[in-house]
């Protein structure tokens, strides 16, 4: 081997050697690029190479002692340690790529989807896809769409240039640029049109998303008849509301009791949106009859009005106040006056889960007074501010309002509550209906079932009628396979219906406290609740001219007349 080494040493054929290693690794990588398949033929170039290169820093270091001289350990331990951060760079945008760690500093969390939406993408049961048809890519929505991307791996986007890929376009019914759809397996969905003052909305991704994902949808019936809102666009009305609840996959319809004597069976919610008049009795024993059979309701019952539905509320526990809700804080922080109560504190319960301090505001309201009843779980949502900053007010002639201690009622005041009622758990697997009648049977079962008169209404633990299937006939309808009827009713009652009229509806939380009541009382488990619009803090000074002026005049004279002032001192103590 010594007398190998001594030939290639005296014929310095090394030097040959040492080039054509580096040679050959710069063919497999040439190889390797070129062709973007790294086969055999690049990876064996490389691989002798490296070979030949290995070997000859061995052969080098055995001829001259290369590894024992000062600079080549000094240099060895330089490329060692440049390895070393080249392998922790790598290693961090490994785990950058594969985990993300994102920090949102903004306010109001400008920047980071709401809960409600990244519970929605997290368990998407199927594939979704977003097609921004558009050529310029927003980097506001895209970072929108990579938000969504990042809680799971079953939502995915691509933008589009409906010229390049016209099939596609025709494929969706593209009709302008800027047009966002929604695709899941074979459904397609129009989200919005985005453009440059209307960039894409979480709000509506959400909802879009929510409504092709859920193959259920339910009913939604709102009470006609006694002065409620009205349900198209006008005054005081509550069309914001109903559009709301559109865009979450509900169906709404009006409904006037005194024409159809009961709730309708595909009622998930019932909603009582302002009466200014009392309801007949039997439109209160249809509701009555509605919740004792697992049925939901929405009461929003505003002061100086009589709905007649004393005996309902009796049996929950819950009794209207008929003084006026008066708030003061209000007045001097927003600008709202003391008959508009702003609410800041929210009740531990899943429609207010997620509003942390958040303000909602209630103009002309009435407070709720909760006593406990045996079986009802009553959870306050609405809050006011203690006394003195509010209280419930008797004396509504005053031109000023005071607090009188006889008359009127100390804050904080309850403005909404939400309360639930256990069903007993009923078979509805027969085909046939049992004759026996129940203790609050409704006025067909009662005729045709057994003559025998039922308890007063007003009894709180009544046992609840049968199942909504059986309406005093033994035919079964469609849905009585199913294994049982609702396990329990609730009711959500607000002393204002104001604040889910247009305009008013959009303002802070007042559309979520809508909304999450009515998702909430639908007993659909897997619905998200309302997303909150994100906005910025209006952070800008408002300055008078005087103002303005002084400000220019400090800025150019005054401060460079203190800092020359300072120069001339100092260089005169330097003198």
């Amino acid at each position: 081997m010594k007398n190998y080494m001594k030939i290639v040493a005296k014929k310095k054929l090394w030097k040959y050697l040492f080039w054509f290693g580096p040679f050959l690794i710069t063919v497999g990588l040439t190889v390797g690029l070129v062709s973007e398949q790294w086969g055999l033929i690049p990876l064996a170039f490389i691989i002798t190479g490296i070979v030949i290169s290995g070997l000859w820093i061995i052969w080098q270091s055995y001829q001259t002692n290369w590894w024992k001289r000062r600079s080549t350990q000094a240099g060895t331990n330089a490329l060692v340690a440049t390895l070393a951060v080249l392998a922790i760079l790598g290693l961090i945008n490994f785990l950058g790529t594969r985990y993300h760690l994102r920090a949102d500093l903004t306010e109001t969390q400008l920047f980071t989807l709401a809960p409600q939406s990244r519970e929605l993408v997290s368990v998407l049961p199927q594939p979704v896809k977003v097609w921004v048809f558009d050529i310029n890519q927003n980097p506001q929505d895209r970072e929108l769409l990579e938000n969504y991307q990042r809680q799971s791996s079953k939502f995915k986007y691509e933008y589009i240039d409906p010229q390049a890929r016209p099939g596609l376009a025709e494929k969706f019914g593209v009709k302008d640029y800027g047009e966002v759809y929604l695709e899941s397996g074979d459904k397609r969905q129009l989200v919005q049109t985005v453009n440059e003052n209307q960039r894409l909305s979480e709000i509506r991704l959400t909802s879009r998303l929510q409504q092709l994902t859920n193959s259920t949808t339910a009913k939604v019936y709102l009470l006609q008849g006694h002065g409620e809102r009205q349900l198209s666009a006008g005054k005081d009305a509550i069309s914001q509301a109903v559009q709301g609840l559109g865009d979450k996959s509900f169906i709404t319809a009006p409904l006037n009791l005194a024409e159809t004597s009961k709730v309708p069976q595909d009622a998930a919610v019932v909603i009582v949106a302002g009466p200014k008049r009392g309801l007949f009795e039997g439109e209160v024993k249809a509701l009555q009859e509605y919740l004792n059979r697992g049925g939901n309701l929405l009461l929003m019952i505003d002061p100086n009005t009589d709905p007649k539905l004393d005996s309902l509320l009796q049996e929950w526990g819950v009794r209207l106040d008929n003084r006026l809700a008066v708030d003061v804080s209000g007045e001097s922080v927003v600008g709202l006056g003391p008959a508009a109560p702003l609410v800041t504190e929210y009740g531990q319960h899943p429609i207010t889960k997620d509003f942390g301090n958040g303000n909602s505001f209630y103009p002309i309201a009435r407070s709720l007074q909760i006593t406990s009843v045996p079986g009802v779980e009553a959870t306050p949502l609405l809050r006011t501010k203690p006394y003195p900053n509010s209280w419930a007010e008797s004396d509504l002639k005053s031109e000023k309002l005071e607090f009188n201690a006889d008359k009127d009622l100390k804050g904080p005041l309850t403005l909404g509550v939400a309360l639930t009622r256990k069903q007993a758990a009923k078979s509805t697997s027969t085909p046939q209906a049992s004759p026996t009648p129940s203790p609050l049977p409704s006025p067909t079962t009662q005729s045709k079932a057994s003559p025998t008169p039922s308890p007063s209404p007003k009894t709180p633990q009544a046992s609840p009628l049968p199942s909504p299937t059986i309406q005093g006939k033994t035919t079964p309808t469609p849905s009585s396979s199913s294994s049982q009827t609702a396990t329990e009713s609730r009711l959500v009652v607000f002393g204002n219906s104001s604040f889910a009229t247009d305009g008013l509806f959009q303002q802070q939380l007042n559309g979520d406290v809508f909304l999450n009541s009515v998702t909430w009382l639908s007993q659909q488990e897997k619905q998200p609740l309302s997303i909150r619009p994100k906005e910025p803090k209006n952070r800008r000074i408002t300055l008078t001219t005087t103002q303005a002026n002084l400000l220019i005049l400090s800025s150019l004279l005054v401060l460079p007349l203190i800092g020359f002032s300072a120069a001339v001192i100092i260089w005169w103590k330097r003198r």
